[in-house]
């Protein structure tokens, strides 16, 4: 009987040890694939003592990984690089809402989702760039980009990539379903070839001259300003031109990354912990040093390479209208033919 009585508090024990030390981790899904975050991981362990581990891969198909686990996913946040696949996973019941003082005090209210299922913790401007040889009125907003005036000269991505949905979507928000149809039905007939390749590949495009403009989201031309690229040579870089667009009415369009605690999440206060954690100063400052975005939280310095875009308006939309409106923008772009 006395053996089996310390058996069982052994076991006890045991358990209760594992327990202590299951507390002391966070399991993140994310999407995020820069290896500057890496420093985010380390600090925010060295802080709280709660080990980070990381599921990294496609947002799609980490949405997908989390329905197919249901109940029984280790999934505690789930982090991605834009609106789109964040009001997926919350559409879908997999993020959980969360009441957050730090998170409400420091994430701008249009950045969060008006159900407190997910928050943004950076942004990066998506604005236009232009070849200061070959153009000489660059287009200043949006709007502009259907101007017949810039037949032939216009490079952009796909209608499959999550950045032309958002843009799509927050101009439906701004100007209705049947303006934007009109304005993407243009826009697609002054492209200078088939919508092809990532955010650098239209910037690549303006520099081998396949293209007079390009739409681009700003961290992309920030790194290239830091640490250059292989394919622009520093004089071709030199005569790349940007403007931030709308600044007379809606502002320069943001995408942001941002995150949310999973439905099913077995160290939930560990994650809503993480994701103050990304709100703090040290946290915000390092999204502009590390990865040349612009922090969510109001008053965080930024990055030389960041700040020499200079001062703009950005759009102030509710992300959450954004969100609402991705269906319609799907469709738009395909009635126009937008590859």
């Amino acid at each position: 009987m006395t053996r089996t009585l310390a058996a069982l508090l052994g076991t006890a024990i045991t358990l209760s040890t594992l327990t202590a030390a299951q507390a002391q981790e966070v399991n993140l899904y994310s999407s995020r694939h820069y290896d500057t975050d890496e420093r985010l991981y380390s600090d925010f362990t060295a802080a709280t003592g709660i080990t980070v581990n990381r599921i990294e891969g496609n947002g799609d198909e980490l949405i997908a990984r989390m329905q197919a686990e249901g109940a029984n996913s280790p999934a505690d946040v789930f982090l991605t690089v834009d609106t789109v696949r964040l009001a997926r996973a919350a559409a879908m019941g997999l993020l959980q809402p969360i009441e957050s003082a730090i998170l409400e005090a420091r994430v701008p209210a249009y950045l969060q989702d008006d159900d407190n299922n997910w928050f943004a913790f950076s942004q990066r401007a998506r604005i236009l760039f232009y070849d200061k040889t070959e153009v000489t009125n660059p287009p200043q907003s949006y709007q502009d980009l259907a101007k017949p005036e810039y037949a032939g000269q216009v490079c952009i991505r796909s209608a499959t990539n999550v950045y032309t949905q958002n843009i799509a979507a927050a101009l439906i928000a701004h100007l209705g379903e049947a303006a934007v149809q009109d304005w993407a039905t243009a826009v697609v007939g002054n492209f200078a070839r088939a919508p092809q390749g990532g955010d650098t590949d239209q910037l690549r495009g303006i520099a081998s001259g396949e293209c007079n403009i390009a739409m681009s989201n700003t961290y992309y031309y920030s790194r290239i300003i830091r640490e250059g690229d292989s394919q622009i040579t520093p004089e071709q870089l030199a005569n790349i031109g940007w403007v931030f667009p709308n600044q007379n009415d809606i502002g320069a369009h943001m995408n942001v990354s941002g995150g949310g605690v999973a439905a099913n999440a077995p160290n939930r206060e560990n994650a809503i912990k993480f994701l103050e954690y990304l709100t703090s100063e040290q946290a915000q400052q390092y999204f502009s040093a590390g990865n040349d975005e612009y922090p969510a939280v109001p008053g965080v310095g930024l990055a030389p390479s960041v700040a020499a875009l200079g001062i703009f308006r950005p759009d102030t939309i509710d992300l959450s209208d954004i969100a609402a409106n991705v269906e319609a923008a799907v469709k738009v772009l395909n009635n126009a033919g937008w590859q």
